[in-house]
């Protein structure tokens, strides 16, 4: 007799989450499910996008500053050689 409710517990048990993966995958395959998924996706490539281009322009900024600091004239101080030969003559 335990035996058998056992399995009766069991059995429904089973039933029910089948029944909710199928409920789920039947939703997540309707235009809307699809479309929140892609929505979701797009915000997440947007973020990192977004990352990327913070981490460039600093990338961009910090690079700039080295090379100001190498080649550009100061009060009272020559450029390097080097930069002399590089820059355009006006």
């Amino acid at each position: 007799m335990i035996g058998r409710l056992f399995y009766l517990a069991a059995g429904a048990a089973l039933g029910g989450y089948a029944v909710h993966r199928v409920h789920r995958a039947r939703r997540a395959l309707t235009p809307g499910g699809i479309a929140e998924r892609v929505e979701g996706r797009v915000g997440e490539y947007r973020g990192a996008l977004r990352e990327l281009n913070e981490d460039l322009a600093d990338a961009v900024r910090q690079q700039e500053e080295e090379l100001l600091r190498a080649y550009a004239p100061r009060r009272g101080r020559a450029l390097p050689p080097a930069a002399r030969r590089e820059l355009p003559e006006d």
